[in-house]
């Protein structure tokens, strides 16, 4: 069990069934959990697929749950042809193409969320129904987006100081103790490569659907941590008023990271909207 706990097996999903996506840019490694209504989950901006682990073991339960990898997040060489986020955008819609899913719903977390939201705003009709967490309306650059951009971008970073792992505790909206969890999302993070991570940050920065949000005409839930740093409330509202019935839903104590810190509410929230 010790065995266990310290490589992060206990936060996966379990054996799913893995695949390859034949993409026109790139060949998407996905994963599917469970039996059910397809449910895609769109992972953030670094930790990948493996990252959304204790999310995808409960909502397989009640979904056929499908995860896949980013451009560049299994090949950092990726970024020699630059890409920008409608790229992104249309892998999504070739991946869906690819396993011939019609109208399945569609969960994006942070940087996933960004898509998420672009995808519904070009093919709303391509979707069942939509849910975000950890993402607005528009990027708000403050102090701690502008020190995370500059240090991601500049600095190489070793991914077992402990002092540059600090910075996840920000993401979590509370101080995390030393433990399983936290080895787990700082581990997993930095699999991403760090250039890949730069870029991303990258894409986000220009990132302003305000005024295109009324587009959205799908059922639509927002998921938002209280305590998510990255994510201001002014952006949030501005999702919330611009997406037409769109529901909110707030979750206490929590930050940016809520899908893996708290996944028992995240999942309970989405369930009951999906099956409403």
């Amino acid at each position: 069990m010790e065995w266990l706990t310290a490589t992060g097996a206990t936060f996966t999903p379990g054996t799913g069934r893995v695949g390859c996506a034949y993409l026109k840019h790139y060949n998407a490694e996905f994963v599917e959990w469970g039996d059910g209504p397809p449910l895609v989950l769109i992972p953030g901006l670094a930790g990948g697929y493996g990252l959304l682990g204790p999310l995808a073991k409960l909502l397989a339960s009640h979904f056929r749950v499908i995860s896949y990898q980013l451009r560049g997040e299994d090949d950092c060489f990726a970024l020699r042809q630059r890409f920008e986020l409608p790229d992104l955008v249309a892998d999504l819609a070739e991946f869906l193409d690819y396993l011939r899913l019609e109208r399945p719903a569609l969960l994006g977390v942070s940087f996933g969320g960004v898509l998420g939201l672009e995808f519904a705003v070009r093919s709303p009709q391509r979707l069942r129904a939509l849910a975000v967490q950890g993402v607005g309306a528009q990027f708000h650059r403050g102090l701690l987006q502008q020190v995370a951009g500059l240090v991601l971008s500049r600095y190489p970073l070793p991914p077992d100081n402990a002092f540059v792992n600090q910075f996840f505790n920000l993401l979590f909206g509370a101080r995390q103790k030393p433990g399983s969890l936290f080895e787990f999302v700082t581990r997993q993070c930095w699999q991403t490569d760090q250039s890949v991570m730069a870029h991303r940050f990258h894409l986000v920065e220009s990132f302003d659907i305000k005024d295109r949000l009324g587009r959205i005409r799908v059922p639509t839930l927002l998921l938002a941590g209280d305590r998510d740093l990255l994510v201001s409330k002014q952006s949030l509202r501005d999702l919330s008023e611009g997406i037409p019935h769109a529901r909110l839903a707030r979750l206490t104590g929590c930050g940016h990271l809520a899908f893996v810190t708290q996944p028992r509410r995240v999942a309970d929230e989405l369930c009951s909207f999906l099956k409403s």
